[in-house]
Order: structure tokens, then C-alpha cells, then sequence
């Protein structure tokens, strides 16, 4: 009998082996796939930006251009003052990320950790701008920054000028405090034991104490991870920057990307070679904050 049930208990762990192996190589074989997804338009793009206009429109689809052409990257930069494309995405980006940090931290922190006459309605307004799709409040925000008071020509009603109608200022303002930012940081903070603001206030911290000794310190992996989608967001922004800007002394990389084309052909090739150099900020922010959003994204999946 004993015999007979160690064979019966061998079968069952090389059965629960051999079904252990197939789920790791379903998941593997589907994780491949998805990466292969998500990597080839990128691999495609390279390709075509090392490829001739005669390749490009070829019938037959070219992935290793031969020979390839480096020179592509080098005409592509030299089609408008890129320079200043790169100056102006770099500042509106990093005072959008920076100003709204500060601002959807603190923000979180009220709604998460402090008691007050209105919190719920107040916040249900907030969750209201998550709603709504951005392109409703589009032509409202323009109007209130071409009419704001005293600013590009403007009298203090609103009128006679431009207001902050191709500026970085305007560029800036409709993006520093986002509804999901606040709502991000408000769920981190909400994670928080209430003992840790128990213990804070024996040592005499008053609630700006606490924010700024304690929770902000602690934000990191969240700060880290709003930063980065914050970042991308802002980088890659189109529609905003195409209505609100006009000429050259403001234009961001994004808008410079439609110089490419004229009324009869879009050169492809440098479409992409400059798009793929328009990326590259966005590339090493992520990779360098990358083991930080993981751990932000993950933050509070896990009660203990």
C-alpha cells in the first residue's frame, strides 16, 4: 500500500510539473508576443528613417536598408530651428512636471489626510475633470487665456490683446494641476497608517510639518511615477501647442514634426528620423525613474 501510494504521489508532482512548465511557457510565449507588438512600429520607424524615398515607396517593404542612411538624421535636424523646438518642449515640460508635483501632492495630501467642510463634494468635483474629455474644454481655456487680464496687450478686463496666446505661459498654466494627479496622490496618501499621524503629533508636527517631514519624503515612488506620466503626457502634447502657439519663437518639437510634408508628398524618411529624435528625452527619463514607477504603480496593491 505504501508502495502504491509513493507512485501515486510521484504521478501527481510530475503531472503538477509538467502543468507548472506549460503555464510558465504560455505566459512567456504571450509575453513575446506583446513585446513583439509593442517593438515592431518602433523597429519599423527605424527602418524607414535609414531608408531612401525611392525604398520607402517600394512595393516590396524594406527592413534593413542597404546601404542605410545616417544622413537622414542630419537633413531632418536641419529643417527648422530645432534647437529652439528642443529649448521650448524641454522648459514647458519641466515646469508643467515640477509646478504640478507640488501642487497635486499637496493637494493629495488635504484630501487624504485632512478633515474639512466640503472634502467630498470638492473632490467629487476634481473626479468630474477626470470625466470629462479634454477636447470639451478646449476652446473655454482658450478664451480665458487669450482674454487674461493685463497680459499681452490685454487691459485689466481682458481686451485689446493677445493675453498669454503664444506663450509658454499659456502653454504651461491649463496643465499644472490635472484631476488625476490629485486623485493619484490622494489614494498613496490614503495608504498611510493612522498612526504615523498620531506619532507626529505627540513630537508637536503641525499638518505642514507633516507634509513636508514626513509624507513628502515618503512619496518618492509615487512622485516618481506622476512624474513620468506627467512628463510623456506634456512631451508628446499636440493639440494644445497647435491651437495655442503661432510661429516659431514658441513651437514644441511635436508641432515642428509637421514640417515634413508639403502639398504633394510627405518625406517619411525624415518624418521619422526626427521623430525617433523627438523621443529620446522621453527614453532616458524612463529608463532612469524606471525601478521607481514600477514601485509607484505597485504602491498600495498590497494591505497589510
Amino acid at each position: 500500500m505504501a508502495l502504491r501510494a509513493g507512485r501515486g504521489g510521484g504521478r501527481a508532482l510530475i503531472a503538477a510539473s509538467r502543468g507548472d512548465r506549460f503555464y510558465r511557457l504560455a505566459i512567456g510565449g504571450f509575453l513575446a508576443l506583446t513585446a513583439a507588438a509593442v517593438l515592431f512600429p518602433i523597429v519599423m520607424a527605424a527602418s524607414i528613417s535609414l531608408q531612401t524615398m525611392r525604398e520607402v515607396y517600394s512595393p516590396a517593404p524594406v527592413l534593413i536598408p542597404m546601404p542605410p542612411q545616417i544622413a537622414n538624421y542630419r537633413a531632418a535636424l536641419t529643417v527648422g530651428n530645432w534647437p529652439r523646438y528642443f529649448q521650448n518642449s524641454a522648459i514647458v515640460t519641466a515646469v508643467t512636471v515640477a509646478v504640478s508635483l507640488a501642487i497635486n501632492s499637496m493637494a493629495g495630501f488635504a484630501f487624504a489626510r485632512l478633515r474639512f467642510r466640503g472634502r467630498s463634494a470638492l473632490f467629487f468635483a476634481i473626479l468630474i475633470g477626470i470625466m470629462i474629455p479634454p477636447q470639451v474644454t478646449l476652446i473655454p481655456v482658450f478664451t480665458m487665456l487669450r482674454s487674461f487680464p493685463l497680459m499681452g496687450g490685454n487691459d485689466w478686463l481682458g481686451r485689446g490683446g493677445s493675453g498669454l496666446y503664444n506663450t509658454r505661459a499659456g502653454l504651461i498654466l491649463p496643465y499644472v494641476a490635472g484631476s488625476f494627479g490629485v486623485y493619484f496622490l490622494r489614494q498613496y496618501y490614503r495608504g498611510f497608517p493612522q498612526e504615523l499621524d498620531d506619532a507626529a503629533r505627540i513630537d508637536g508636527c503641525g499638518r505642514y510639518s507633516q507634509y513636508l517631514r514626513i509624507y513628502l519624503p515618503l512619496s518618492g515612488p509615487a512622485l516618481a511615477s506622476l512624474g513620468i506620466l506627467k512628463f510623456t503626457g506634456t512631451w508628446n502634447e499636440f493639440t494644445w501647442p497647435l491651437v495655442m502657439t503661432s510661429g516659431e519663437s514658441v513651437k514644441t518639437v511635436q508641432i515642428a514634426l509637421s514640417a515634413y510634408r508639403d502639398e504633394g508628398e510627405i518625406y517619411w524618411n525624415l518624418l521619422m528620423a526626427a521623430t525617433l529624435a523627438a523621443g529620446i528625452p522621453i527614453y532616458i527619463v524612463f529608463f532612469a525613474a524606471q525601478r521607481h514607477f514600477v514601485a509607484g504603480l505597485l504602491s498600495g496593491s498590497v494591505k497589510g
